[in-house]
């Protein structure tokens, strides 16, 4: 257990100056980072899909949707980084981040009902953990009087909304695993799994913010 959880921190520690290095670098840095990651995101997928179903016909439509939405995520994080600001994307990973540490750490400590079916170790505790962890953030850009998103009202409200995203996002890959009968979705990522395991809530989270940034402000 020590070994598995020594392997996930370094993993997350190394992920997280990746992610930091790229998207600080340059817009390159950050758009080649993206790109890898959606492929592989992508490719892992497919293989789910494969599990799931056994006619090529079937595997079609999500393979074909799956492609667009990721490019919807890989185009939404590239034009947060250039039109707003590097902050924004890191609040909006911060957010995703916090919401998964609420949902696990409130999850174990309370338990109680389970969520759903779809995924047996989701709680409806470790979801309202999910939503008030996912407020950490935004206490601190308010704290710090760092303008994001207009009023502090309005930021904890779409703070709450990613959350959401990210939750639903988690429950989709969820789902496509469940049925292709695999805890992972891959093994990319040592003591995490695969890529689409580790930002399955991410790529719901960013378009979402998309949308809040282009459409909702």
């Amino acid at each position: 257990m020590k070994k598995e959880l020594r392997r996930r921190i370094i993993t997350s520690i190394v992920l997280i100056a990746i992610v930091l290095n790229c998207l600080f670098i340059s817009n390159v840095s950050w758009l080649f980072l993206l790109i890898i990651v959606s492929l592989i995101c992508w490719f892992e997928f497919i293989n789910l899909v494969k599990k799931i179903w056994k006619k090529e016909i079937k595997k079609i439509s999500p393979i074909v949707l799956s492609f667009f939405f990721l490019s919807l995520f890989l185009y939404s994080a590239y034009i947060l980084k250039i039109q707003e600001s590097e902050r924004l994307v890191l609040f909006i990973l911060g957010v995703c981040i916090f919401s998964d540490i609420g949902g696990y750490v409130v999850g174990k400590s309370v338990g109680g009902k389970k969520l759903t079916k779809i995924s047996p170790n989701k709680t409806i505790s470790g979801t309202i953990g999910s939503f008030l962890f996912s407020l950490f953030p935004a206490g601190w850009m308010i704290f710090n009087k760092y303008a994001v998103w207009g009023d502090e009202e309005r930021l904890i409200f779409y703070s709450l909304i990613i959350s959401l995203a990210c939750q639903l996002g988690d429950l989709v890959i969820s789902y496509f695993k469940r049925m292709a009968k695999v805890k992972d979705t891959g093994n990319i990522l040592p003591g995490h799994g695969g890529m689409l395991d580790r930002i399955d809530g991410i790529i719901f989270a960013i378009p979402t913010s998309f949308i809040i940034s282009y459409y909702l402000l």
